[in-house]
């Protein structure tokens, strides 16, 4: 979602659906200036043992905002992504990147666990997929 769209997440939503109320309480909890980061959103979903996309419609829904995207492209002020193209993709990486991707798109999810099989940053794979024009969608959180 963009810019214009803030305040209005939960419109991201069927009418009608509700969070878990214990998901409520840890994101609250988590809250700053009604920003809460990639890191505490996923530490939340492990902790409850619930899908990130629980925990991100939960976000939507209290109208928050999700910064300090793990792989670094959202969230960061001032400039939003603080990902950049690298000069090289190994040919390892660049073939799992290829073996997930579909249509010059790939999951965050498999990003993670492209860059936890590889013993790489997230933050690498994410430089990767720009050198390689590929796209990181969607997100585990639903923030796109």
């Amino acid at each position: 979602m963009t810019h214009e769209d803030a305040g209005h997440y939960a419109s991201k939503h069927p009418k009608g659906v509700e969070a878990d109320p214990k998901i409520v309480e840890q994101v609250k909890q988590k809250l700053s200036n009604n920003h809460i980061t990639c890191a505490a959103a996923h530490a939340i979903a492990r902790d409850l043992s619930v899908p990130p996309s629980q925990v991100g419609m939960t976000i939507d829904l209290l109208e928050a905002r999700i910064i300090k995207c793990q792989m670094g492209l959202f969230g960061y002020s001032p400039q939003k992504s603080i990902v950049k193209p690298t000069e090289h993709v190994s040919s390892d990486l660049q073939n799992a990147l290829d073996t997930k991707q579909k249509g010059k798109r790939i999951s965050c999810k498999h990003c993670w666990n492209i860059a936890l099989q590889q013993g790489l940053q997230k933050l690498e794979v994410a430089s990767a997929c720009e050198t390689l024009g590929m796209k990181v969608k969607p997100c585990q959180l639903g923030a796109f």
